[in-house]
């Protein structure tokens, strides 16, 4: 049987000033252990010096990593507001699975109930996808892109071993482009939903802390 350090840490990171207002003003209860919150800045390069400079910080060796925030859908039938909880993370650089991701799924339907959760590979790009670039990424098998998980990830395994995830909100899918989040009502409706999304990461993160057998 192996434990986990009943205080080891949760590093939960994302890019955008608006992410991390959500975040913040979000339900912050019933963590398994100390939570760090990191807003990176966009793009994949400055999540993965984000990340790799505060993972270098004692304090936080062997924490746990969730990357989080606003993603494009990619499949026919999502809808801004939707969840995407990521089986592994996928960019150029490589791929990283996700672990515990059906009990992230439970625990987001309880926490933001009536809002669709798909699950399947979230992939990265180093640019804002739009149009036709969108049905090519969906032809790899990808159900959403974002700039940051996949370098945020990568940059967390490579650190040193951990558990990590990734949980974005669809702000912008296939029939829903937008162009400023925060402008319309799609956005709007996710930054609600990433509000809300907090006790479902809590309990994701407290389940890592439980013995192994």
């Amino acid at each position: 049987m192996s434990t986990r350090p009943a205080t080891a840490p949760l590093l939960i990171a994302c890019a955008l000033g608006i992410e991390h207002l959500a975040l913040r003003t979000g339900e912050r209860g019933g963590a398994g252990g100390p939570v760090t919150l990191l807003r990176t800045g966009m793009g994949p390069k400055a999540a993965e010096r984000s990340v790799t400079r505060r993972l270098a910080d004692p304090a936080l060796a062997g924490a746990a990593v969730l990357a989080t925030g606003f993603c494009a859908g990619l499949a026919p039938g999502m809808h801004p507001g939707d969840l995407v909880v990521a089986e592994e993370t996928r960019d150029p650089d490589g791929t990283v699975p996700c672990a515990q991701t059906d009990l992230l799924v439970k625990e987001l339907v309880r926490a933001v109930p009536g809002r669709t959760v798909h699950t399947g590979p979230l992939t990265g790009s180093d640019h804002v996808v739009r149009g036709h670039e969108r049905s090519q990424l969906l032809a790899t098998g990808a159900i959403a892109v974002d700039m940051e998980s996949a370098a945020t990830l990568l940059s967390a395994v490579r650190a040193g071993e951990r558990p990590v995830a990734a949980v974005r909100v669809v702000v912008d899918a296939p029939q829903h482009e937008l162009v400023r989040i925060g402008t319309v009502r799609g956005g709007i409706s996710a930054f609600r939903v990433l509000r809300s999304v907090l006790p479902a990461f809590h309990e994701w993160h407290r389940s890592l802390l439980l013995p192994r057998r």
